[in-house]
């Protein structure tokens, strides 16, 4: 039960990833131990260190979005929309695209993404022409004939909350719509701020989540020059190591999560599924130069005490643990420092484990799909495994889940979220009673 207000519950799961589209798919995917990690294929890769991702390879944007939509979107907004409508469909919602009602002044958003430029090569096409003899740009002519130049509606793609109002305008949603810029945080922050929402009455239903398209090559020239990614392109899905003795860093993956979060009371009435209930959320901050974490996880071990705090949880309590799982050398070990920190010696028997190898980093939607995995553990009651963990580091000494899931029937789990600049959050969720 939560500590306070109204109790939130689950009751649809809208995710898209390279293992699937939908939660059954994603889950049988998960506890099979299927990867959707390869060679980028969409572009030509060769340039960076890191040539690996997750690609959704067969994704169609026209099932979930007008053709008028598609011109003022990008990649990472239309995966929103698609996740946006599995959710509702997932929660046996009415919704406008499906002939019903809209959502209304009682509904909300709250999505968090990494979105930075609207879709680039139609620019890069077009400002070839202000290219002087010598190779320099001339400025002077993209001022005067910009107009003529730049794409008419880049500027519009580029909107960093455009899914915001994208889904909002589709579903008719007329209440708080909110966007969180960031990395594996934004969505756990946007999901944590969803619920509050709905526990203080400011809302009945929220849409909550994150999404991201990490393997365009825009993000991924960004992430390949910030050393956190692996370079062993040789090792092919066995690349992305989380907690491993010979782990180097993560690899990217495209995809969104996004959650129906519904007020208790009003969901049993209309005889929704309920995944899990919402209990807790924490938040917390290394204050250490980017990108390296706090050798000690004191942001992520804040995050985790309070949010056990705000569900009136113990450490002890935990029966799974979806972790952030970065594979970077410092990451990992200081997100299991910061656990057996916050938990205690309950630490070291909790299962843990992340989706991260099979899915790739969805960076602005990594930390809402760990909730998505922790609400389907707590509904099927299971723990999926760890891709690729084979020797684990004693540094990173939990109680990791490895090789194939594990039958445990968990009453409550945790759902952690790290930002490469030391954001952290954490969220906890309880099996429905």
């Amino acid at each position: 039960m939560s500590g306070s207000g109204r109790q939130v519950v689950i009751s649809g799961i809208g995710v898209l990833t390279a293992l699937g589209e939908g939660p059954e798919a994603t889950w049988k995917a998960l506890v099979a131990g299927e990867s959707g990690i390869g060679p980028i294929r969409a572009y030509d890769p060769q340039p960076l260190q890191t040539r690996l991702g997750g690609e959704i390879a067969a994704f169609d944007a026209t099932r979930y979005a007008t053709r008028r939509q598609l011109r003022t979107v990008n990649r990472g907004d239309s995966l929103a929309l698609a996740a946006a409508r599995i959710a509702l469909d997932d929660a046996g919602l009415p919704h406008k695209m499906a002939g019903g009602d809209e959502l209304g002044h009682r509904a909300g958003l709250y999505l968090g993404g990494n979105k930075s430029l609207g879709r680039m090569e139609q620019l890069i096409e077009e400002l070839k022409v202000i290219r002087r003899p010598d190779g320099t740009a001339d400025l002077a002519h993209l001022a005067r004939h910009g107009d003529a130049i730049m794409p008419p509606l880049f500027f519009v793609e580029g909107l960093p909350s455009g899914a915001v109002f994208n889904i909002s305008q589709t579903y008719g949603i007329r209440g708080s719509s909110t966007f969180f810029a960031g990395y594996a945080d934004a969505g756990a922050n946007a999901i944590g701020r969803a619920m509050r929402a709905v526990r203080r009455g400011d809302a009945d239903v929220a849409i909550a989540g994150g999404y991201d398209d990490a393997t365009s090559w825009w993000s991924m020239t960004l992430l390949d020059s910030l050393s956190i990614l692996t370079t062993r392109n040789d090792l092919g899905q066995g690349a992305y190591r989380p907690y491993d003795q010979d782990r180097s860093g993560g690899l990217p993956g495209e995809g969104a999560a996004l959650l129906v979060l519904e007020e208790k009371q009003a969901a049993l009435r209309r005889g929704a599924r309920i995944y899990a209930e919402l209990t807790g959320y924490g938040a917390g901050h290394d204050a250490r130069t980017p990108p390296a974490a706090d050798p000690a996880g004191r942001g992520l071990a804040r995050a985790v005490r309070r949010c056990l705090e705000d569900a009136r949880l113990a450490g002890d309590d935990l029966g799974y643990i979806a972790s952030d799982g970065s594979g970077t050398r410092q990451g990992d070990a200081s997100e299991a420092v910061a656990l057996r920190t916050a938990l205690g010696p309950a630490a070291l028997s909790v299962p843990v484990s992340t989706p991260k190898p099979q899915t790739g980093h969805l960076v602005g939607g990594g930390g809402a799909l760990n909730a998505a995995v922790a609400a389907l553990a707590l509904h099927h009651g299971a723990v999926p495994a760890t891709l690729n963990l084979e020797r684990p580091d004693p540094v990173c000494a939990l109680d990791h889940v490895r090789g194939d899931a594990r039958e445990s029937a968990p009453l409550h789990a945790m759902a952690l979220a790290r930002g490469i600049e030391g954001q952290a959050v954490a969220l906890t969720l309880s099996k429905p009673v």
